[in-house]
């Protein structure tokens, strides 16, 4: 021992509601007992996540894979066939949304995200039988419901677990790692379509019938280890004690004061969309995933139609561009978290995605235009946990943290009705009227992150002078 004090968890309990005005819980960085429970949550909540993304982001953006691999020829995907297949999976998944939060909550994060995995797997073994194009696209259809369920449950189970200085690189760190893992779906499904006549089924059906079984046995690892909200986690098997789920309640009820659930009222919850900060968040993660799903759906194609590269290239080139936006993506949040600012960011990630716009949509050599999918890749993908992060550390309320997150994913999914259907097949093989929409979704996040930044500086500076308290919480502060 280096001759520190010990103090008994008890003791460190009456310390925090001694310091009870002290939000920024500096203490806690230094506290070993703090950093070793931080650990364990990460261990058993960020990596599950981030294991259980993986398939979530395979099994949803798989299509253009399967289309490079011969899909559109077997299923006779012409004219707008191919852009229905995927735009019908959104109004499931923007519709269930709010309905998923509510689930997780009542019925818990842990067997609800594993049921819901372990149903799309079923769905997606289920897309490697189809004989139909109407088939495929009704399977899509119930793979939007299950998969509606996952994100939003998932970014409230991380809120509930840290303090708003902590979240955003856990946030990253699960999406990011799920996402870039996603990014080499390609290499994946290039594998497995050198399946090609095994059991008498062609390459792009092993592509679906594999993942989907990997999804499966990853629904089974996630029931057994994942975490519950923090005054469930006495659920989880070999995971913390009672006092040590204790002691990060008690941390974040100092931080925002909403450890604790309240009642469930449908009219309450609903009341929530009447802040309108609550708008200008999901649109920031609208417009990022309007621009991420673009690039998972068609960037395989557009290396293969637009810059002419081979099959084999334009599905393996894809996965470098996610391993690039997980290290600028994770980069950030650790920064982000460490200076507590979030909107900076995302204005910094639009302007990468407008200078990527330029370059993959108007450069002339084909490698300068790979390398403007890396910088939009990495532009959209970093600003969805940092959009997260900043709307989760500027609500407080379980129920309103539902809400917003749901409200959130939503808009995600209204994002990428609209990246779908601007990327035409008429428009082939320049696709100028997607890239420009993705120009002018970058455009509108830092249009929106001015709004609201202005709004909560100038509240803050009222809350400092006395004049306000912000969300009815003594102390509170938004962060810009």
């Amino acid at each position: 021992m280096d001759g520190t004090k010990e103090h008994t968890n008890a003791e460190f309990l009456d310390e925090r509601k001694a310091g009870e005005n002290d939000t920024s819980l500096s203490t806690d960085y230094e506290d070993p007992r703090i950093k070793a429970i931080k650990r364990k949550v990460d261990l058993r909540l960020s990596c599950i996540l981030a294991l259980m993304y993986c398939v979530n982001q395979i099994d949803r953006t798989n299509l253009g894979n399967a289309v490079v691999a011969g899909m559109d020829e077997a299923l006779n995907l012409i004219g707008n066939r191919y852009t229905t297949i995927v735009v019908v999976f959104f109004p499931t998944y923007i519709a269930f949304n709010f309905v998923a939060t509510v689930c997780a909550r009542k019925l818990g994060p842990r067997p609800f995200l594993a049921a819901i995995t372990l149903s799309f797997g079923l769905v997606v073994v289920g897309m490697g039988f189809a004989k139909s194009w109407t088939t495929l696209a009704a399977l899509r259809v119930f793979l939007g419901i299950f998969e509606s369920c996952f994100f939003p449950s998932a970014i409230m189970l991380v809120a509930m677990w840290y303090t708003r200085r902590e979240v955003a690189k856990r946030l990253a760190f699960f999406y990011l790692i799920g996402n870039s893992v996603g990014g080499f779906g390609g290499v994946l499904a290039y594998g497995l379509q050198q399946m090609d006549g095994v059991q008498g089924h062609e390459g792009w059906r092993w592509i679906f019938i594999w993942e989907g079984i990997i999804t499966i046995i990853i629904a089974i690892i996630g029931y057994i280890f994942l975490v519950d909200f923090p005054e469930d986690a006495h659920k989880s098997k070999f995971f913390l004690t009672s006092e040590e789920i204790e002691l990060m309640n008690e941390r974040i009820e100092r931080d925002r004061g909403d450890s604790h659930v309240t009642k469930f009222d449908i009219w309450k919850y609903l009341a929530e969309a009447k802040d309108w900060k609550c708008w200008l968040f999901a649109t920031n993660f609208g417009c990022a995933g309007l621009v991420t799903y673009s690039i998972a759906y068609f960037l395989p194609i557009i290396l293969r139609d637009t810059l002419e590269f081979s099959v084999v290239m334009s599905q393996c080139l894809t996965a470098p561009c996610y391993v690039f936006s997980f290290a600028v993506g994770f980069i950030q949040s650790i920064i982000s978290d460490k200076y507590n600012t979030r909107g900076a960011f995302l204005v910094f990630n639009a302007l990468l995605q407008i200078t990527g716009v330029a370059v993959l949509g108007f450069a002339t050599p084909p490698y300068a235009r790979y390398f403007g999918a890396y910088l939009i890749t990495a532009g959209a993908n970093s600003n969805v946990p940092i959009s997260i992060s900043y709307q989760s550390n500027n609500i407080v309320g379980q129920w309103k943290r539902a809400f917003v997150s749901a409200n959130m994913v939503a808009m995600g999914g209204v994002g990428g009705i609209i990246g779908t259907l601007v990327f035409r097949s008429q428009d082939a093989p320049e696709y100028i009227p997607g890239l420009i929409t993705c120009f002018l979704a970058a455009g509108t996040v830092i249009a929106s992150v001015a709004t609201t930044t202005t709004y909560m500086m100038i509240q803050n500076r009222k809350q400092a002078k006395g004049q306000i308290v912000i969300e009815g919480i003594q102390g509170f502060r938004y962060t810009l």
